[in-house]
This record gives structure tokens, C-alpha cells and sequence, in this order.
């Protein structure tokens, strides 16, 4: 049975300028959480009801975020006692690591088109930091 640990080090944020879905920005911060070592097996997330409090929005939203990271077995829920962090390993497949990749660059586009830039400028600037960080690499 998962501890009924909560993480304290780990906050739910939402960007509402992104143009991500609110239930797509909970997975995509619970599988961050993950990744980055904030969130472990075991740690209890925040009731339905209370995320939804906290973020301000619909609590279908938030049941929406936590039954899709279940299907894909990243998250437990038992009934009564809390949502949890999976203790099953859950590899990346490669098609998620697209949708991810293409989330990432669609938001980065949009939000640079808002400052201003153009694809050419980021582009430009992306072989820059490529040719700075291979010459850092030697």
C-alpha cells in the first residue's frame, strides 16, 4: 500500500496564456514531477476536489488529468484513501515523446509569434545555441 506521503516541494501551476488545456497541463506537470525526481512512488496528490480549489477550475477537469495518468498507470486510486503515484514503472513511448515534443514547439512558436518573433528568427537562433553548446561539449 502507497505511503500517504505528500510531496510539499511540488506545486500544481497553470499557465492560462499557453493555449494548453488545463487537464492536458496536469498531466504534463505530474509526468514532469516524475522526470525530475519531485514526485516518487508513493507520494498522494491532492484530492479531485482540492486540486480544483486550488487551480480554480471545474473538478471534471481535474478527474479528466488524474483517470487519463491512471490508464496509463502512472497514477493509483483507491477509493477512500487517496491518488498516489504508481509504483509500476511506466516507460515513454515513442509516440508520446512526439505528441510532447510537438506540444513544446507549438507552444514556443505561439508565444513567440506573440513577442514578435519570426520561425526564421527562432530557427536562427536555435543553430546558435546548437553551435554554442557543441563548442562547449569539446
Amino acid at each position: 500500500m502507497p505511503s500517504a506521503k505528500r510531496p510539499e516541494h511540488f506545486r500544481f501551476r497553470l499557465d492560462h496564456h499557453s493555449g494548453v488545456p488545463v487537464y492536458r497541463q496536469i498531466i504534463d506537470q505530474v509526468n514532469g514531477g516524475i522526470a525530475a525526481g519531485a514526485l516518487v512512488c508513493g507520494d498522494q496528490l491532492p484530492t479531485v476536489r482540492q486540486l480544483a480549489v486550488d487551480l480554480s477550475v471545474n473538478p471534471n477537469t481535474v478527474i479528466r488529468a488524474y483517470r487519463e495518468l491512471e490508464i496509463r498507470g502512472i497514477l493509483d486510486t483507491q477509493q477512500g484513501t487517496g491518488t498516489f503515484i504508481s509504483t509500476k514503472k511506466v516507460g515513454r513511448d515513442e509516440n508520446e515523446r512526439q505528441r510532447r515534443l510537438n506540444q513544446l514547439i507549438d507552444e514556443f512558436m505561439s508565444r513567440a509569434g506573440a513577442a514578435g518573433f519570426t520561425v526564421e528568427d527562432l530557427i536562427e537562433r536555435l543553430q546558435e545555441s546548437q553551435l554554442i553548446a557543441g563548442k562547449k561539449r569539446r
